[in-house]
């Protein structure tokens, strides 16, 4: 038994590593967290490569790749910190659409449609938040819901069900968070005219389950371009005339952080390869993963930030975009508390 990328996914992987160091150098990240640019011409680079169409069927207009592929595109975002709407856009929404709006996952397969995802009050209790129906009418508050910039958006209410919403039909404002890489948007329900897309909790979970498993991809990413960056640092600063990579406290740190990480991208795969073809291990296999790497993505920020001393905290090094979209990750559709509480629920272990 092999287990490795195949041919066909180390290509895949190749030519989307080569267009994100050639397209999206650090420069670029910088304009988009500055506000001097948007993701939009990042994501249609993206889309010529057929990304936005990876999960989708080709009898939809899509490429028909697994999770598995998926998490690979992920890991590699995260690796360049690229600014995209790939989680929200191009995972989670052809999962929740899927024989429900064909019409709109032809159009996320060509790259001219961009979902967001309004989770949040579904998957854990805000205060002075939440979002409920009333027929085809939503009323209420989301918080941080993925991508200001999308067409339409797929909100979860209270219990669970899912629901798409016109951009231009609600109120949006702007949330600023940490990782100025995505945006995020509080969403303002006044009997918001709205879409039932299911009432089944199932298709609910089902999104929130490959949404978790690339956010984890994503940290891996992060935090192996961080490990990358502390050993190349290492090598070139040199104090008492020596590089402190020759130092026994210096190598520990990137030892630590390298056998910390590296176990996580057979957990990513595994979670992935789950979601395609053992449902009955999905959902507590992707709590354990996005939990256990989230842990370790902020173990990895901490310790690459202290190998490079001072430099680590300039926007000159840039180590911070990674380190926040670390610590972004860590919360996003749910923290590890609140997975490790559910996955203690799944094995009966709490109640």
């Amino acid at each position: 038994m092999e287990f490795g990328l195949s041919q066909e996914q180390t290509l895949l992987q190749d030519s989307v590593n080569r267009f994100l160091n050639e397209q999206v150098p650090l420069d670029e990240v910088r304009k988009v967290a500055t506000a001097d640019k948007n993701d939009k011409a990042v994501w249609q680079g993206l889309a010529e490569l057929g990304i936005p169409a990876l999960i989708i069927p080709e009898d939809k207009g899509g490429v028909g790749l697994g999770a598995v592929e998926a998490a690979i595109i992920s890991e590699l975002l995260g690796y360049h910190v690229t600014p995209s709407p790939f989680i929200s856009s191009a995972i989670m929404a052809p999962i929740a659409l899927a024989g429900k709006r064909d019409d709109l996952i032809a159009n996320i397969a060509a790259g001219t449609c961009r979902i967001g995802i309004a989770f949040g009050e579904a998957i854990a209790a805000k205060d002075k938040a939440g979002v409920s129906a009333s027929g085809n009418k939503l009323s209420g508050l989301s918080l941080f819901a993925l991508d200001i910039d999308a067409d339409y958006y797929l909100v979860a209410t209270n219990d669970q069900q899912l629901y798409l919403v016109a951009a231009d039909a609600v109120e949006r404002k702007n949330m600023a968070t940490i990782d100025l890489t995505r945006t995020t948007c509080e969403l303002v329900f006044d009997n918001t005219a709205a879409e039932l897309i299911s009432n089944d909790t199932e298709d609910f979970n089902r999104a929130l389950d490959i949404g978790r498993i690339m956010l984890a991809a994503d940290t891996l990413g992060a935090g192996q371009n961080m490990i990358d960056q502390a050993v190349s640092y290492a090598k070139e600063r040199e104090q008492f005339d020596r590089p402190i990579a020759s130092f026994q406290a210096v190598k520990h740190m990137c030892a630590e952080m390298t056998a910390g990480l590296e176990p996580c991208r057979s957990m990513v795969w595994y979670a992935a390869h789950a979601y395609d073809h053992l449902p009955e291990e999905t959902r507590l296999t992707t709590c354990h993963t996005k939990a256990h790497i989230s842990e370790v993505g902020k173990f990895v920020a901490k310790t690459s930030t202290e190998v490079h001393g001072g430099m680590g905290f300039t926007d000159l090094v840039g180590l911070h975009y990674w380190f926040k979209r670390i610590g972004f990750n860590r919360q996003l559709l749910g923290s590890p508390e609140l997975l490790r509480q559910q996955a203690a629920k799944l094995q009966g272990l709490a109640a």
